[in-house]
């Protein structure tokens, strides 16, 4: 049975650490995840877990320490956000290119420059083609439930590729709210243990970690990333599936929020999606068909899955808490575009770029978009697709 309990974002994260009990995590504060290494090494310090805590002196290092861990035959994890994420930037490619399944709790924050403390997604946008599996929370509960599934996950034989779950900074890393926990024994049974095929310490069956790698090998090592990146999308809807029969709640590749029947909907990540559900809500009750696809898996992305259950509507705004600077719209648009594209299906669409450094983007604000679509609808015609939300005034 659950145990009901009120907790912030980071505290649910770093509880899911705590019951996962992995063998090292190597860490460096930066706002606004610093709690989540706060708190665990409480938990390392009271004795709840064995863990070997590494108080590394950068980012760079705490990935660097989780690599070599991971290497010698570890579970590893670690936390970080923006500017943090950006120093570990060298690592989190070898990370990956080295197929080792750490976990890191990544709170979304805006990078420098200027500087700035509050959620945008443009940290994770940063490294969304660095072949780490990447999972969004729309809350403390999903941020939880992502953590507990992680592990399973990126150590899968057909996989092993790390992953990180991001929340979004001070949103949902500092609002406290309720939140069911499992028990520690049954996480413990659900994760399992960690028995790499290949480590360091096999001294029987001895390896090279980070070799050179040139013509003659490259181009097929990067093709094999690709190939358990496709494959992880599968192993993630198994994972959810024994997570559902486990606590009873479910979690697909997305989830469509009064979709079926809507003509327009908006497409988003992370906490946007609560607000845009109260929306979606109060339209309903005026007659008006709106709907909501919140992306969950952002990598793999599902384009297949993504393109089916948009495919029936008359008018989509994707929103984009970063801007992709490049003057066609921001990452998450091209992919759903690029989606509808492949597939040979086309509804009208349009881009928002939205809430960047922390802006507030209220009912109204999401309301105003589905204003905008209703005109779509109506005419079919999208004469800007690539637009601001929010901003106060045109600035070149």
């Amino acid at each position: 049975m659950s145990i009901r309990e009120r907790l912030s974002g980071n505290e649910a994260a770093a509880t899911a650490m705590k019951q996962i009990n992995p063998d090292v995590v190597a860490a460096f504060p930066i706002t606004p995840s610093t709690e989540i290494p706060q708190y665990f090494s409480t938990f390392v310090a009271n004795g709840s877990v064995d863990t070997e805590f590494v108080a590394v002196e950068s980012e760079h290092s705490a990935m660097s320490a989780c690599i070599g861990a991971e290497s010698a035959g570890s579970r590893a994890m670690t936390a970080t956000s923006a500017n943090g994420l950006s120093l570990m930037w060298e690592m989190i490619y070898i990370a990956s290119s080295l197929r080792l399944p750490i976990v890191l709790s990544l709170v979304n924050r805006a990078v420098s420059g200027p500087l700035n403390i509050h959620c945008d997604h443009s940290d994770a946008m940063g490294v969304r083609d660095s072949g780490w599996i990447m999972l969004f929370s729309e809350n403390n509960q999903e941020a939880y439930d992502n953590t507990l599934m992680a592990h399973r996950i990126a150590e899968d034989e057909n996989v092993r590729l790390p992953l990180m779950i991001c929340q979004d900074g001070f949103i949902t890393s500092h609002s406290i709210e309720n939140i069911e926990l499992e028990s520690d024994d049954e996480v413990k049974k659900f994760v399992g243990e960690y028995h790499p095929e290949h480590y360091l310490l096999d001294d029987q069956n001895p390896i090279a970690v980070g070799p050179l790698d040139l013509q003659a090998f490259l181009f097929e090592h990067k093709a094999q990333q690709g190939e358990a990146m496709k494959a992880a999308k599968q192993v993630i809807l198994e994972v959810s599936k024994d997570f559902e029969a486990w606590t009873g709640r479910h979690y697909g590749l997305f989830e469509e929020y009064r979709l079926a029947d809507a003509e327009m909907a908006i497409v988003c990540m992370n906490s946007t999606a609560g607000t845009t559900k109260a929306v979606v809500d109060r339209l309903r009750e005026n007659g008006i068909k709106a709907g909501l696809l919140k992306i969950r898996v952002y990598r793999p992305f599902p384009a297949e899955e993504v393109a089916n259950a948009l495919s029936h509507l008359k008018a989509i705004a994707v929103l984009d808490r970063a801007d992709s600077l490049n003057a066609i719209g921001g990452a998450l648009f091209e992919d759903v575009t690029s989606s509808l594209y492949v597939e040979n299906k086309h509804v009208p669409m349009v881009n928002y770029v939205y809430g960047i450094g922390g802006r507030d983007t209220t009912e109204k604000d999401i309301e105003s978009v589905y204003t905008d679509l209703t005109e779509i609808v109506k005419t079919g015609k999208v004469e800007n697709p690539y637009r601001y939300l929010g901003l106060r005034r045109e600035e070149k």
